[in-house]
């Protein structure tokens, strides 16, 4: 691998068969990244050189390292420099301490001679030799008499913690805590909705309701029986608050034969009294009313209510 590099105050080209006079500049350094008394096969260990009090600014080429060819040695990684400044003077170029290393390991076991580590500094060639003990790379020792193979353990499952179920708890009470404001607030409207329709005058909630079916929509064939059967429950809700029958579980016989005697002119009774009859033939005969007796229904429905509120109040008038 080649190395071209600029860290402080340094300057590092790659060493290409780079001529100068050869120098015997002392040992390399070998050093283990798992701290152990042996190297196993696939350890990792740094192999390298140390250069000291090398003036800044000088020029250093590092080879391109490769083992032989026959060689189990691996190389992880390209060179790596470490530099410390132990010249600090400003007068003076300062001066550092370089450490150079690369990464290697190996996946056989048995006993390796490293290589030299040549270095081109300033017009020479520095040779670093390899370690005078050999790198023994040991395999993991396997007794096969007493070897027994296992299955892969499943994966271990711890309990949760208080901390991990914590905001789960919290989320779920948060959750409980809203839908139950959200109910409460749905009933207390509908509790004010229906105690504002009970306050209202029966006349005015028969009006309001009588209203809905103004369109002539509700003519078609398909749509009378919603017709009549809306029109008459707003009349019989009425017909309860007014005159004080039952309407609601009566038949019709039943209901005009209550409102017999009552202060209902006789005219407005026999409107009413056909307009339920033919509502119960549509509802329960399949009968088909025209356009001229549908057309006849809201403004008769509309002219009972008024004019049979109209009769409350002289009366109400007359007691004061």
């Amino acid at each position: 691998m080649k190395l071209k590099l600029i860290i402080p105050a340094l300057l590092l080209t790659t060493l290409l068969g780079a001529q100068g006079i050869r120098k015997e500049a002392g040992n390399t350094f070998l050093e283990p990244l798992q701290k152990r008394d042996s190297v196993l096969i696939a350890d990792q260990f740094r192999y390298g050189i140390i250069l000291e009090n090398v003036p800044e600014g000088t020029p250093l080429a590092f080879p391109e390292f490769k083992p032989e060819k026959d060689s189990p040695l691996e190389i992880l990684g390209e060179w790596q420099l470490d530099s410390t400044r132990i010249s600090k003077k400003k007068e003076v170029p300062a001066r550092y301490n370089i450490k150079a290393s690369i990464l290697l390991t190996a996946f056989d076991g048995g006993i390796y001679e490293l290589p030299d580590i040549p270095v081109l500094m300033d017009g020479d060639t520095l040779v670093f030799h390899g370690p005078e003990e050999p790198l023994e790379v040991k395999e993991l020792p396997i007794d096969m008499e007493t070897f027994q193979a296992h299955d892969i353990k499943p994966q271990v499952k711890f309990p949760y913690t208080f901390k991990e179920i914590f905001p789960w708890v919290l989320g779920v009470l948060v959750f409980i805590g809203l839908v139950y404001l959200l109910v409460r607030f749905i009933q207390s409207r509908r509790k004010a909705a229906q105690e504002k329709e009970k306050a209202e005058p029966a006349h005015i909630k028969a009006l309001r309701k009588l209203d809905k079916y103004r369109s002539d929509k509700y003519w078609k064939p398909e749509n009378q029986k919603t017709f009549y059967s809306g029109v008459t429950d707003a009349l019989r809700e009425y017909i309860v608050s007014r005159f004080g029958v039952a309407a609601m579980e009566m038949t019709t016989a039943e209901i005009f034969d209550g409102l017999k005697g009552s202060d209902i002119p006789e005219d407005l009774y026999a409107q009413m009294k056909d307009l339920f009859e033919r509502a119960d033939f549509v509802k329960f005969a399949k009968f088909t009313a025209t356009d001229e007796e549908n057309a006849t229904v809201l403004p008769r429905a509309v002219n009972f209510v008024t004019t049979t509120y109209q009769v409350q109040l002289e009366e109400e008038m007359k007691e004061e």
